[in-house]
């Protein structure tokens, strides 16, 4: 047994407790009074991760007016950051980390490269452009539901196996990997709100003999 994250298909509206990630990077450009706001989006794991990849945009658009960046890691987003670089306080970095956390979304660092364009957005102007140029990526990406999991590997005899499989059906199981030999053994991944009954249901099986929990 082992306890890892896992992912399901998103949901339209986040709840406080729903936190989702992106499947891959994507990039979006937007122009606004002239001013062209490229948006860069990825999924990370680690602060580190994050640090490398806005390191790396920044990096590739040097000439910019400005890279601001947001970023927000951990399962429930525990550690988040912003910058502003160099555009007026509170008129990126921030907006762009709202962004992120209306949508829910964790495991994820955004980057918007700024290249001036002769107009002044003024504050109002820069909250809107830096917030809606993560959100319009946000809108382009494939979202995933992160949850935390128990990983559970068990041994079904071929005439237990659509049984156990049945009412497994009544509680949050993913069957996430089959192999068929002498016995089938099943990979599970339960979700957390679920654990103790799926516990409490699976030592009922072994210690009636009808499973075996490998792990």
């Amino acid at each position: 047994m082992s306890d890892k994250n896992s992912a399901t298909g998103a949901e339209t509206t986040p709840g406080p407790d729903d936190f989702y990630s992106i499947d891959r990077g994507r990039t979006l450009s937007v122009k606004i009074k002239r001013s062209e706001f490229i948006c860069a989006l990825e999924p990370v794991t680690t602060v580190e991760d994050a640090k490398a990849f806005i390191s790396a945009i920044s990096l590739e658009h040097r000439q910019a007016t400005h890279n601001c960046w947001a970023y927000r890691v951990g399962e429930k987003a525990e550690m988040s950051h912003s910058s502003d670089n160099g555009e007026p306080s509170g008129t990126a970095g921030r907006p762009m980390l709202n962004a992120l956390e209306s949508n829910g979304l964790t495991q994820v660092a955004a980057v918007v490269t700024r290249y001036f364009g002769g107009v002044k957005l003024g504050i109002k102007g820069l909250i809107q452009a830096y917030a809606g140029a993560v959100q319009a990526v946000v809108d382009s990406a494939s979202l995933t539901r992160l949850v935390r999991c128990k990983q559970y590997v068990v041994k079904v005899p071929y005439t237990f196996n659509d049984t156990f499989l049945h009412l497994l059906k009544a509680h949050r199981v993913t069957v996430l990997d089959t192999v068929y030999t002498e016995d089938v053994t099943h990979t599970l991944g339960v979700e957390e709100s679920s654990w103790s009954n799926v516990q409490e249901l699976l030592d009922g099986y072994v210690a009636a003999g009808k499973i075996v929990l490998v792990s």
